[in-house]
């Protein structure tokens, strides 16, 4: 059996609710012998009469009301569908999606897209702001556009380039023994310290793992375990603990840099995005301003 056109069943329920063949076939931009010889073809498709045509007019027979019952409910879906995409064309032309660990969200990623948004007024934009490991999965579900990620590990299924350099710093309050001993301390020292931390998935916490393995050493030992840079930094300044932070958080927060021997918190910041996909528009105009700001300095 050969399903009716979407056309036919608008007609159908355009006769159900008119009671005229001829006027449905007006709304419909129809005549009313083509509305009349289409509706007795699908007829005969389903084998059903599905209208009585009188002199009085057009009404549905009882199976005629259940088909166009059912009629309205896939115009309907239909209806959602097309509104759905719309909705998703409409973004990806005027809008962009985009994920940041949070030293990348506090530090640089504003100055990014308030350029971008000069130079693009209508632009409608979103930032979700979450730690590394989890705008990697919002990228990779393509639920972002564009990803801004600290972490030093591997990116299965994403596509990364560089878009910034940091290190990580040790700091204290001033009234921690570390603040007032000039030398520095070993990797060793810092390795069995229990510090301050951002919570796994972090990007800074990676890091500093990952930095401890090379020297030989284990991961972090956990005092605190935080969801945020500005909880470290804070939890620091209270006299919790030292923590090891972005070298961008130190500024002005009455935090003590130490200097540390044998351990190398350098790390490269990336912007990441669905392995495969070529960026266009508004993502590709954003990784390009950032890399750009990022090469003069």
């Amino acid at each position: 059996m050969t399903a009716p056109e979407l056309d036919i069943l608008r007609l159908l329920v355009l006769v159900g609710e008119l009671g005229s063949i001829s006027q449905a076939a007006a709304v419909l931009g129809m005549t009313q012998p083509s509305a009349s010889k289409r509706l007795s073809t699908v007829e005969r498709r389903l084998g059903l009469v599905l209208i009585d045509r009188t002199r009085r007019g057009s009404a549905l027979t009882p199976d005629g009301r259940v088909i166009v019952g059912r009629a309205h409910r896939v115009l309907g879906e239909l209806a959602g569908l097309l509104d759905g995409a719309e909705a998703l064309r409409t973004r990806h032309e005027a809008g962009l999606r985009i994920a940041a660990s949070m030293t990348l969200a506090e530090h640089l990623v504003p100055g990014w897209i308030g350029e971008l948004n000069r130079a693009n007024p209508g632009l409608r934009l979103g930032l979700e702001v979450t730690n590394s490991d989890q705008v990697a999965e919002l990228a990779r579900s393509g639920k972002v556009d564009l990803g801004f990620v600290e972490s030093p590990g591997a990116l299965p299924g994403l596509t990364s380039w560089k878009v910034a350099v940091d290190r990580l710093v040790v700091v204290v309050s001033g009234g921690h023994p570390w603040a007032r001993d000039r030398r520095p301390l070993t990797a060793a020292e810092l390795a069995s310290t229990p510090l301050v931390v951002r919570e796994p998935g972090s990007g800074t916490r990676e890091t500093v793992d990952t930095a401890l393995r090379k020297a030989g050493l284990g991961p972090v030992k956990p005092l605190l375990e935080l969801g945020s840079a500005s909880a470290v930094r804070n939890a620091v300044v209270a006299g919790a603990g030292p923590a090891v932070i972005s070298a961008l958080d130190v500024t002005d927060h009455g935090l003590v840099p130490v200097e540390v021997e044998g351990v190398d918190f350098g790390r490269t910041m990336r912007a990441v995005w669905p392995e495969g996909r070529r960026l266009a528009g508004p993502a590709a105009e954003l990784l390009a301003l950032a890399v750009r700001r990022s090469s003069r300095g």
